[in-house]
């Protein structure tokens, strides 16, 4: 194993200078949180480069008499990620955050820092720990049927998610271990009053229901209820169509949205949105976008391995398409990598693509700004409504050209990447621009009908 501490701080200028940091002061901030650390360990430990919790909480006390506790954690997650890379170089042995998260089951290596920074850190660090997951007496069912979907090609991450709740609760209340599963069930659905809970269990009952007989088939699968559903559906917040004054006001946001550290920001931002609007896509669609998905000579691109496990190759309108084009340009003026496999929405932050949880964070701030969103909370519209809005457009589009949208529909659920036209459906919003057009159709087409049934002539 190397030799950490050193007295000349060459380990921290390399794991620096790997860091890639942009701002010209970070580079000292981080030097300075870096040896404070080195210090506290070389004079705990002389003759071993050994870091233990006491460590910690040395270095988390002494900097709690010069910061405050915002800036303290800050600097702590900072010392994380020098450990985890002297771990990753064999300078020591673990990362003490890691071993105290594994230890307690915690849900984050930020929970474990609040845990140290506090007064009692032994009753702190107890109160973080987790179950394991599925260590219940059901548990083994569990893991074991998830494993069987994912095998047989499913995602299964909704469901994942269902069960290790439920698993949580049993191991909260072991009174229940030797109950039937109907019954565990009913005190589950007792523990939250809301519909959206109420429905989840309907649904795990179901799942839990297909695991036990494919065990025992004596034991049949409880018939389903569909009311749980419908009370959620009736909750279910109407789609938000978005109006071409509004996209338009969106992408003007986009283009001068401020980003002094990240130019390319601003267009990247801005063809995120031309993609939404025009071609429906998902975020986390727009976020798996490679460089090589764009074929600018056939004016398309490929939408791979997205939901439901389908690939689609969509053409594109001429405005994306000049807007796809632009961007490119920028992309290239910007010295971003130019491999196929490059992520088509870069940043030079990390050298990476964006995430679908920054793309989000970015279009709904657009949203904020604009104000058709509120500045707080999760109401008002959403950036999924341009998926919405996009296939009403386009419907709308098909009346206008005396085009029978019923004949187009599979087209479109192809298009949109759904696995047939009922989830299409479910992004067909009446309107009051669609209403006209429908009744203005139904005017042309079968109202002399009505005349010709009442005894007039047409």
């Amino acid at each position: 194993m190397s030799t950490w501490p050193d007295a000349d701080g060459k380990v921290i200028d390399r794991y620096l200078a790997q860091l890639r940091l942009r701002h010209p002061t970070s580079p000292t901030t981080y030097r300075r949180i870096l040896r404070s650390f080195q210090e506290v360990t070389a004079r705990q430990n002389p003759e071993a480069a050994l870091i233990t919790r006491e460590t910690l909480e040395t270095w988390l006390s002494e900097g709690a008499r010069v910061w405050a506790r915002s800036t303290l954690l800050h600097d702590a997650r900072i010392i994380n990620r020098f450990l985890d890379y002297l771990v990753q170089k064999g300078f020591i042995a673990v990362n003490p955050i890691d071993e105290l998260r594994a230890t307690y089951h915690a849900s984050s290596d930020k929970a474990v820092l609040r845990a140290l920074l506090s007064p009692d850190v032994d009753q702190a660090l107890e109160a973080l720990r987790q179950f394991p997951a599925f260590g219940s007496v059901l548990g083994e069912l569990m893991r074991n049927h998830i494993t069987l979907m994912r095998t047989r090609g499913y995602r299964y991450q909704a469901q994942a998610r269902w069960l290790w709740r439920f698993d949580r609760f049993l191991q909260a209340h072991p009174e229940f271990a030797a109950e039937p599963v109907p019954v565990m069930l009913r005190h589950w659905t007792a523990a939250r009053p809301t519909a959206n809970h109420a429905a989840e269990c309907e649904k795990l009952a179901r799942i839990l229901g297909k695991a036990l007989h494919r065990l025992d088939p004596a034991t049949m699968p409880k018939r389903p209820d569909p009311r749980p559903g419908q009370q959620v559906a009736k909750q279910w917040r109407r789609p938000y169509i978005y109006s071409a004054e509004e996209v338009r006001q969106l992408l003007d946001i986009a283009q001068s949205y401020p980003s002094p550290r990240a130019p390319l920001r601003p267009a990247s931002l801005y063809t995120m949105l031309v993609l939404a609007y025009c071609c429906g896509l998902r975020l986390g669609e727009l976020a798996r976008l490679d460089l090589g998905d764009v074929d600018l000579a056939a004016g398309t691109i490929t939408i791979r391995e997205t939901k439901f496990f389908k690939s689609r190759i969509l053409p594109l309108a001429n405005s994306a398409l000049v807007a796809l084009k632009e961007y490119l340009e920028m992309r290239r003026k910007a010295k971003a990598p130019q491999s196929p496999e490059s992520g088509l929405f870069w940043h030079d932050q990390g050298n990476a693509g964006y995430t679908p949880h920054a793309i989000a964070q970015c279009l709904v701030d657009i949203l904020r700004r604009s104000g058709i969103k509120p500045a707080k909370g999760k109401i008002g519209p959403r950036i999924h409504d341009l998926r919405h809005s996009f296939v009403v457009n386009r419907i709308l589009e098909w009346y206008r050209a005396g085009i029978n949208p019923q004949d187009k529909l599979p087209f479109l659920a192809t298009y949109l990447g759904h696995r047939d036209i009922h989830s299409t459906l479910v992004y067909i919003t009446v309107t009051q621009d669609l209403l006209e057009q429908a009744n203005e159709r139904f005017r042309r087409f079968g109202a002399h009908c009505l005349a010709v049934s009442e005894g007039v002539q047409p």
